[in-house]
């Protein structure tokens, strides 16, 4: 039966941006819940509408209760599934229903045919994007038969319009869904790699704190141990000879032990070394260095050059580490009797020279890896790879200079000004 009804002019439609699960229970977002109500809200306000229209035009049909219970369904379903979206599977077992009393109501009403709008956004959004296609591309086709139904004569916008506003709906749609997902993947990429990088930065710096350390227990705990090791072994070699230098031996090593002690606290706390400790100044450690290594045959002397400047911490610290690795190896390699304790000031630089009128050594290669100060043995030689490490640190450098027979000097420079270390 075909009602002389003018048709309702179509209601404009801007699809919002894609959800995920818009209906899954907990995976709804605010504006996942906005965009629901408000396709229900316009579901149920063209209903409205259109029933309305009926009634009015057509109260005497006996279409009208069909009609009108169909309406009734088809508000009460999409409200409900608005006050209670369940799981995507509910979603769409409720759209399926929805569209088959639409389809029923429109077949009985044509000017029904505008409801289709929502119904096109809300399949977008739940159903996959090829099965949707399909569904819009019905439910378009019903509402140009149902406008045609409508139509006094043949009116072009009553065939056209209606796949047009379907096409737009459908294309912006998934141009969003689409863009959503790029966006998605450079998010997670992202993601992925800021945890990697912090990955790469927690390692670098397990790497950096390790190789700190093994600084400091070499300059420190290990080079005091050799000394003692020394020590307890002179001492057995005359105990039932020379009972009072074995003693001697024994309190130096004790002492040296103490001191080691003292050190490893300090090592623990990450603070720094003894002889700096309680404000004493680079200059003052040095000396006390040089006095309690003047032992056994080994005489070493100190002197200071230039104006008494007070040193950053990190590089009274790192001058004062160089001295007692390179007076460990003096005394435990060189055979030398004398060695002297040069600290020069200068007023962008600070300068501490070690020299020993030892046996000497040939003087290492620029690049090479082997200590020259140390033991061959591959576990012992850390002397000069850890001190140079310090010094490039703080942006220093370290130079040798040694002659077989004629002793060695190694000079540890360190400029005060700010200055890039160079790239290890």
């Amino acid at each position: 039966m075909r009602h002389p009804d003018d048709h309702p002019q179509p209601p404009s439609t801007s699809p919002g941006p894609p959800a995920s699960g818009a209906f899954a229970p907990g995976a709804q977002t605010r504006d996942d819940r906005l965009l629901s109500a408000l396709l229900t809200t316009a579901f149920v306000v063209l209903l409205a509408g259109a029933l309305l229209r009926y009634v009015l035009k057509h109260g005497d049909s006996d279409r009208l209760p069909w009609i009108v219970g169909l309406s009734v369904v088809l508000a009460v379903v999409q409200v409900a599934g608005q006050a209670r979206p369940g799981s995507r599977r509910a979603g769409r077992v409720r759209l399926a229903v929805v569209v088959a009393c639409w389809v029923v109501v429109v077949l009985l009403a044509p000017s029904f045919a505008w409801c289709a709008v929502p119904l096109i956004h809300t399949a977008l959004r739940l159903l996959p994007t090829r099965s949707a296609v399909a569904l819009v591309t019905a439910l378009a086709t019903l509402v140009v038969l149902a406008e045609l139904r409508l139509a006094d004569g043949f009116d072009p916008n009553h065939l056209l319009l209606p796949p047009v506003v379907a096409a737009l709906a459908t294309g912006v749609f998934v141009y969003l869904t689409r863009e959503t997902t790029r966006r998605q993947h450079l998010i997670d990429d992202l993601v992925r790699t800021r945890r990697e990088l912090a990955a790469t930065e927690r390692r670098e710096g397990t790497l950096a704190e390790r190789q700190r350390l093994s600084r400091e227990i070499h300059d420190s705990l290990a080079q005091g141990l050799s000394s003692q090791n020394m020590l307890l072994q002179a001492a057995d070699r005359q105990w039932d000879t020379d009972p009072q230098a074995a003693r001697t031996h024994l309190r130096t090593a004790a002492s040296i032990a103490a001191h080691g002690l003292t050190e490893a606290r300090r090592l623990v706390h990450d603070l720094a070394p003894a002889d700096l400790a309680e404000g004493a100044g680079l200059a003052q450690a040095l000396a006390t260095l040089a006095a309690r290594e003047s032992r056994d045959g080994l005489t070493v002397r100190f002197h200071a050059e230039g104006p008494d400047t007070h040193l950053p911490d990190q590089v009274a610290s790192a001058l004062l580490r160089t001295a007692q690795g390179a007076l460990a190896n003096i005394r435990e390699h060189s055979g030398a009797r004398t060695a002297a304790l040069t600290l020069t000031c200068l007023d962008d630089t600070v300068a501490l020279d070690v020299a020993d009128d030892g046996r000497g050594f040939p003087a290492p290669e620029p690049g090479g890896t082997r200590d020259p100060l140390g033991d061959p043995d591959p576990l012992r030689g850390h002397g000069l790879p850890a001190i140079r490490a310090r010094l490039r640190q703080l942006g220093g450098t370290l130079a040798i200079e040694s002659t077989p027979g004629e002793g060695a000097v190694l000079t540890a420079t360190i400029p005060l000004t700010p200055a890039t270390p160079p790239a290890p």
